[in-house]
């Protein structure tokens, strides 16, 4: 990925998560400017990083009891190039590489689609998903918190169902 557009910062996963062996995958929108080593970010998807958003992550993942070795966060678009806007050729893109990762899980059995714009990748991923229970959430993101307080609060109580069926 990082060969295919190197204008574009792909970010890594973080070490500590579940990586191959990971039964959930969170999938988030697009990786923001805190993954990114050229502004200032820790070069991870990662609940650590030093913003908000991946501050809510790190609590609400803790309140829901999804212990990090079962789960893996990535985004539908891997990579971050400068802005939060996704065109539709970038979405596509994205999902042509989420095909990819799912086939590179193999204890997978729950993708969470976390936010709207990631949510409109469900139905491809959902032509492959074998029997990968599909679900989705509100972003974590201080827009979320502001603008719909209900769904901000609702989703440790979403992502604590992805352990349901173990």
């Amino acid at each position: 990925m990082r060969a295919e557009k190197p204008e574009t910062f792909v970010p890594c996963f973080d070490p500590l998560d579940g990586g191959t062996a990971a039964r959930v995958l969170f999938l988030f929108e697009k990786p923001g400017p805190k993954t990114s080593l050229d502004e200032g970010g820790s070069g991870f998807i990662s609940r650590d990083n030093d913003d908000r958003t991946a501050e809510a992550t790190f609590r609400f993942m803790r309140d829901a009891g999804v212990p990090r070795y079962e789960a893996v966060l990535w985004n539908v678009i891997p990579w971050w190039n400068g802005t939060r806007k996704v065109t539709k050729a970038e979405h596509n893109a994205g999902i042509q590489r989420v095909e990819q990762l799912i086939r590179l899980l193999p204890r997978l059995d729950c993708v969470v689609f976390v936010g709207q714009k990631a949510a409109k990748a469900k139905a491809k991923v959902a032509d492959l998903a074998r029997d990968l229970r599909l679900m989705e959430s509100p972003h974590p993101s201080p827009i979320v918190r502001a603008t719909a307080p209900e769904k901000w609060n609702s989703i440790p109580g979403q992502w604590a169902q992805v352990m349901d069926g173990r």
